[in-house]
């Protein structure tokens, strides 16, 4: 017996759902996905991050947003909820009149990875964030260790990357002109003890 092929949703009627709905999905190319509620540690972060960017850019002409933030990318039909952004200059917003917003020109975005999205976060989900025009830096922190991915868009058209593992590292952001320290972001955050290895008995 076929099945029925899943009915495509349009840009509009995902919106639709998604202001009603009481959990955040994200959509690509008609189709919904629920997100998954996130961890103590990723959530400790997030926070800190957002709170040093919202710091170092009062009465600059840059905006910090949070999680609540739908971020747009036309030109692969994905809707998400990055954990951070910034934009510098004048917001532009997909459908204005709407309850909740959608930010069209982030110009920084950063991700909390966790265990279960790291893979998605730095690669499908990058290339789609790499189509939007304005997005120059791509900033990924993890949150089971101590270790940051930073991503610039030189004028090539190519990425730079650079990488900070310690917590006397900070990561300095020229798209916004700010400066994160990891021992900023990672304090008051634990890690688990690692597994003991246990040799098995010949």
């Amino acid at each position: 017996m076929s099945t029925l092929p899943k009915p495509r949703l349009t840009p509009d009627e995902y919106l639709d759902i998604e202001e009603a709905a009481d959990f955040k999905s994200e959509y690509h190319a008609g189709e919904m996905f629920a997100m998954a509620g996130a961890g103590v540690n990723h959530n400790i972060i997030a926070m800190h991050i957002g709170s040093a960017l919202d710091r170092q850019l009062r009465g600059r002409d840059c905006l910090v947003t949070g999680s609540d933030m739908r971020v747009y990318s036309p030109a692969t039909e994905l809707f998400t909820y990055a954990d951070v952004s910034v934009t510098c200059g004048e917001l532009q917003l997909f459908q204005k009149g709407r309850r909740t917003a959608t930010l069209l020109n982030p110009t920084l975005i950063v991700e909390v990875l966790s265990p279960s999205t790291e893979a998605f976060d730095r690669g499908l989900k990058f290339e789609h964030y790499k189509s939007i025009d304005s997005v120059s830096e791509y900033l990924l922190v993890s949150s089971d260790r101590i270790s940051a991915t930073l991503y610039r868009r030189q004028s090539n058209g190519t990425w730079l990357l650079m990488i900070a593992t310690t917590l006397d590292s900070s990561i300095e952001l020229e798209s916004c002109g700010c400066r994160l320290a990891l021992s900023e972001m990672y304090e008051k955050v634990s890690f688990p003890e690692p597994q003991a290895l246990i040799a098995e008995q010949q």
